[in-house]
């Protein structure tokens, strides 16, 4: 071989060992001035132009019809694309938490995908989009006089109208999940042998299958490699699909909350029946503000006044909830929502059987020969966050982790800012948390965290 390839070939193989021996390795802590500078830096570097688009795909899960909906973000050049060792491209599948839908995901698909090159596909919760407006805000408010209150879309042109179900208001338990200190809840009790029960029935199958094909629609096995973000209610949707979906390589997260059993095990309860949909009103505005005020002297009517004028735009998001019964391991509700299909389906009792562990087996990881591990996690934590702690992660979760089988490859990192929500700004941080989160997401992926 002449003396020059020679010299060449022993260049490449020193820098790709030089790279296997810089592997990322992922900080315990990152400082206030740290995040702030990495902002500063993101914020300069250049926002490649993008293509943003809507994609709304029908599906059929326990023998019923479900539109599900999700917003794709990718580069002009998709040259851009990050691509890993295998040849393969990265990309990321976002679901957001909460009541909320994409829209609060909008700025981190943006930044990953303007300033870090990926093609990002961010998944809205099934029933969330109001597929009747293209603007999908919702009119009017949540809970209304005339009785008329607000339900899921999860089909379009179906309406659950108000015979369909029930009001129920609850003052709070701390037993029931609900404290008595978010105020009074409200839920919209699906009746027997209605449209709304049955569709609270079989919402959990969809979310599976919709996550799958949306998956499978936009970053095929074949060439993509997808790296997966839920926030807060959304985590455990992202952890349970990370074992079903071969090409997802690892879990990014900010918030985000850990499989339903190890969230009930740090003291997250949800004791409802499962045809009970939550309603969210002004006051989980107010008990999410209060994240925000801990250093604030506002007054009781500033504070009022701030809270009514921040949900008059909140309620154009969907603002009700079902996820909790995943969230936080409510498995007696899941294993009677299972049934509940089954008995639509006229199933037998081996298939209702099955229906029943698929449904509760969403609260945890897939264990037995064949099965795909939980691929490596990254939690990320902002210290103002009291929803989803980084002490739930040191006290609870690490361990639970670590008696998986196989156990993954987890850490979780304490950032010096940051609320519970991504879109929170102040003078401290006035692009908020993202561009920081978002650097450090590319660096584990980039870095070989997750290979």
């Amino acid at each position: 071989m002449p003396l020059k390839k020679l010299i060449y070939l022993s260049q490449i193989i020193f820098l790709i060992n030089s790279q296997a021996a810089m592997a990322w390795d992922p900080p315990d802590k990152v400082s206030l001035e740290e995040i702030q500078r990495t902002t500063d830096k993101v914020m300069a570097s250049p926002a490649f132009p993008i293509t943003e688009s809507e994609d709304i795909f029908r599906i059929k899960a326990v023998g019923m019809d479900w539109d599900i909906g999700v917003r794709i973000y990718e580069p002009n050049d998709q040259t851009r694309i990050p691509v890993g060792p295998d040849g393969k491209k990265r990309g990321i599948f976002l679901i957001h938490g909460g009541t909320g839908d994409w829209r609060s995901l909008d700025q981190v698909a943006r930044l990953a995908s303007e300033r870090f090159g990926y093609k990002v596909v961010s998944m809205t919760f099934p029933g969330r989009l109001n597929l009747d407006d293209p603007s999908r805000n919702w009119p009017r408010d949540t809970f209304n006089d005339d009785g008329n209150h607000r339900t899921p879309m999860w089909l379009k042109g179906e309406v659950i109208t108000a015979d369909q179900y029930e009001v129920v208001m609850d003052k709070g338990d701390e037993s029931t999940g609900v404290p008595a200190r978010y105020g009074t809840s409200i839920f919209l009790k699906a009746k027997e042998g209605t449209t709304f029960y049955n569709r609270m029935g079989g919402w959990p199958a969809a979310f599976e299958e919709g996550m799958k094909t949306a998956i499978s629609r936009h970053f095929p096995a074949s060439s993509y490699n997808v790296y997966a973000h839920g926030h807060s209610t959304g985590g455990p949707f992202i952890h349970y699909i990370s074992q079903r979906v071969d090409n997802l390589k690892g879990i990014v997260g900010y918030g985000t909350a850990m499989f339903g059993y190890i969230n009930n095990a740090a003291g997250s309860a949800f004791e409802y029946p499962f045809n009970y949909l939550r309603l969210r009103t002004w006051r989980d505005t107010a008990r999410y503000a209060d994240e925000g005020w801990t250093d604030k002297d506002y007054s009781l009517p500033q504070k009022m006044e701030m809270v009514f004028e921040a949900w008059d735009q909140a309620k154009k998001q969907p603002n009700f909830k079902a996820e909790d019964f995943i969230h936080k391991n409510a498995v007696a509700s899941l294993a009677d929502g299972a049934r509940a299909a089954a008995s639509r389906m006229g199933l037998e009792d081996e298939e209702t059987q099955s229906l029943v562990e698929r449904y509760v087996g969403y609260t945890r990881e897939l264990r037995g020969p064949g099965i795909k591990p939980v691929p490596p996690v990254l939690h990320i934590n902002g210290i103002g966050d009291k929803t989803v702690t980084y002490e739930r992660y040191t006290e609870y979760g690490k361990k639970m982790y670590e008696a998986m089988t196989p156990p993954p490859k987890t850490h979780a990192i304490l950032f010096g800012a940051g609320v519970h929500s991504w879109n929170f700004k102040d003078d401290v941080i006035p692009h908020g948390i993202a561009p920081a989160v978002i650097a450090m997401w590319n660096e584990a992926i980039r870095g070989g965290y997750f290979d």
